[in-house]
Order: structure tokens, then sequence, then C-alpha cells
């Protein structure tokens, strides 16, 4: 009788285990709590600084470039640059851009786009999902402020 009770227990199990599996993800439920479908975040841009130097003609100032490399398909999450002036030249591949209260601009190698002081940085993506793109960017900052701030998560 026991192992009566245990093979049914089994089958039990097997059928509302192969149920879970065989919905559709939106659709499964443990204990009513749907399962969370996951979704892929894009791939984003690395960063390397090739050169960090004071101003020497200009008291608090620094001046420093970096390339900025958008593997396919990468995107920067929405930020901001401070109080830097910052300047942009497309080395290789295609961006999308789009500052606050603009419109969306696209750039191909060799263009270049300014960003002042304060500006919110609401898109910048590799339009591309085969190649990389690469920005020679340059920062005209005060000494010791982050060059880059991400806007916090929603």
């Amino acid at each position: 009788m026991t192992s009566v009770r245990f093979a049914s227990g089994l089958l039990a199990a097997g059928m509302v285990a192969a149920s879970v599996a065989c919905a559709p993800t939106a659709q499964r439920a443990i204990g009513q709590v749907p399962v969370a479908a996951t979704v892929s975040q894009p791939p984003s841009e690395t960063l390397s600084t090739l050169l960090e130097q004071a101003l020497p003609n200009v008291k608090g100032k620094t001046f420093t470039s970096m390339i900025v490399s958008f593997p396919p398909a990468a995107r920067a999450a929405p930020h901001r640059h401070g109080k830097a002036f910052v300047y942009a030249y497309v080395l290789e591949g295609t961006v999308r851009s789009q500052l606050s209260g603009q419109s969306v601009r696209t750039y191909h190698q060799g263009e270049n786009w300014v960003e002042p002081p304060g500006a919110h940085h609401v898109l910048t993506e590799n339009t591309s999902r085969t190649q990389p793109a690469k920005l020679l960017v340059i920062f005209v900052s005060n000494t010791g402020d982050k060059l880059k701030v991400d806007d916090p998560p929603r």
C-alpha cells in the first residue's frame, strides 16, 4: 500500500512538473507568483582613458581623452557628464545619439558633435548589429569631477 501511495505521489508530482515546464514562460506560475521572463540587456560600451592632464593655463580644469568602444548593438545607459564640455568624434562605425530636448542624430565615421556642460545624453548606441563602433571623446572638466554619471535605474 505504501509503495502505491509513493508511486501515485511521484506520478502526480511528475504531471505537475511537466505541465509547468510545457506552459509558456509568461503563463507559468508557482504558488500564484508568475515566473519572470528573462530580458536580455544589450551590451554596453567600454571606456579607455588615453590622456588625463590638468590644463596648465586654466586653473582647476582638466583635459581628458578617451576611446569609447561599442560592440555590435551596444547601447550606453542614459547619462550626464556633469559640468564637462564634451567633444565626440566617430573613429569607426555609426553611432545614434540624442541629447535631451534635441532630435535623434546618426553620426558616421569622420563626423562629430559637442555636448554642453550639464547636457543629458538620453541615447547613445551602435546602429550595427554586426560591426563595432568607436568614438574619440574629449572632456574639458573641473579637476576631480566624475566624467560620466549614469541615470539611476527606474
